[in-house]
């Protein structure tokens, strides 16, 4: 129908009156349609406005700075070993007799020589008695046979008495000498075997629980003994390393002695140091390692023997190295960086190349020079050129690198 014929129709026909329902629809759709316009433009004049300029990206970086130091360190390599006595001994009877008395007390600390017990001695001295009266015996005779032959060398000369009997009678003069030496020996055994009566320390040290009492009777084939007497000062420390580690340990030897330093199993505290003495002459094939052997003073007793401990042997010392903190070496694609601050407080990345990292500290080879302040705490929130506000990191007066030995884990780089 087009309008014209509406308005020809006639009167009595009336247009179709709308529904509510139709109004409302109408009206929540024309809402709908304002309302995303409104907010396409809050969007619109959003993105066009400027930052402001007091933005968290515009404000300076709080970080922790410290100076690259220079200073001679230390180079290490580390193991792990134990305290081993240098002489151990169980003391035994050289004599077969009944224990009479104990002079030492369990833990005693002793000299060679000292007397630790005594056996019964009777026997002995009875011994020495018999061997005296034979030399006494012996020596009688043996004088009467030289006045004999004395005698019959002067009615020899005279034509009394034959060769013959000459020559026998100076034969058992020989004989009677020849007893006079045995019964010496036998006197010098019997006084060595009455000195055995007496039990003597061998060494100095300190002894243990003492295994037999007063009144047993002693064997020299018993095979428990008296007492076992450890020595402890000095110790000795038997280490290993890997036999990587050997070539260097043998050309640092050969430039003189070197020390070792020995800590308590958990390396907090330092209980002893010493030289190295000894690098065995094989290597274990099943762990690929080499025994090495120091000998420490113990004359605190702070090492006890089969101790574990953990060693530290010093290789060199190098002069003048440069050294900064742990911490503040990064790792990138590049490989490691520092941020370095500016006087003017701007952070900047640099490469750097390591040579040992240990102990909290960083030795390097080449990237930084003496006296330029790096970021030790903070980098997370760096980029390059950031503005930073630095604080001082207090020094931390440690003095050494170390390097763990073979295979062990070196923070920050390769061997040099």
């Amino acid at each position: 129908m087009t309008p014209d014929d509406v308005l020809k129709a006639p009167a009595s026909v009336a247009p179709r009156p709308v529904s509510r329902l139709g109004w409302g629809v109408g009206a929540l759709a024309l809402a709908l349609i304002a309302g995303g316009g409104l907010f396409a433009r809050s969007r619109l004049q959003g993105s066009a406005a400027p930052a402001p300029s007091g933005s968290a990206a515009a404000r300076p970086a709080p970080v922790v700075v410290a100076s690259v130091l220079e200073q001679d360190v230390p180079i290490y390599l580390e193991g792990l070993g134990n305290a081993t006595p240098l002489n151990t001994v169980t003391v035994r009877s050289q004599v077969d007799g009944r224990l009479d008395r104990v002079l030492f007390k369990e833990g005693q600390s002793v000299h060679a020589r000292d007397v630790l017990a005594e056996v019964d001695a009777r026997p002995f001295r009875i011994q020495l008695h018999q061997a005296e009266a034979a030399l006494a015996r012996d020596t009688a005779q043996l004088a009467n046979a030289r006045v004999a032959l004395s005698r019959n060398e002067a009615l020899r000369a005279e034509g009394l008495v034959t060769q013959q009997q000459l020559d026998d009678q100076q034969a058992l003069v020989k004989q009677q000498e020849a007893s006079l030496k045995g019964d010496q020996t036998q006197i010098e055994s019997a006084r060595l075997t009455l000195d055995y009566a007496q039990i003597r320390a061998p060494i100095d040290g300190v002894t243990g629980v003492r295994l037999i009492d007063p009144g047993n009777l002693l064997h020299a084939a018993d095979p428990t003994g008296l007492v076992v007497i450890t020595q402890l000062d000095p110790m000795a420390i038997v280490f290993n390393l890997p036999e990587d580690d050997l070539v260097r340990v043998n050309r640092a030897l050969a430039r003189g002695p070197l020390r070792v330093e020995v800590w308590n199993r958990d390396g907090a505290t330092e209980v002893g140091n010493g030289e190295l003495t000894v690098v065995d002459n094989q290597i274990n094939s099943a762990t690929a390692t080499a025994r090495l052997k120091a000998v420490v003073p113990n004359a605190e007793r702070q090492l006890w023997p089969n101790q574990f401990v953990k060693v530290r042997l010093q290789l060199e010392t190098r002069k003048a190295a440069l050294v900064v903190p742990n911490s503040a070496i990064q790792r990138g694609p590049d490989g490691t960086f520092v941020y370095v601050v500016s006087a003017e407080g701007i952070a900047t990345p640099r490469h750097v190349e390591i040579a040992i990292s240990q102990d909290n500290q960083t030795l390097l080879k080449s990237g930084l020079s003496k006296g330029e302040r790096v970021v030790v705490e903070g980098q997370a929130q760096l980029r390059p050129n950031a503005k930073v506000i630095a604080r001082e990191q207090p020094p931390s007066g440690t003095g050494h690198a170390a390097e763990p030995a073979g295979g062990g884990r070196r923070r920050g780089g390769k061997q040099p």
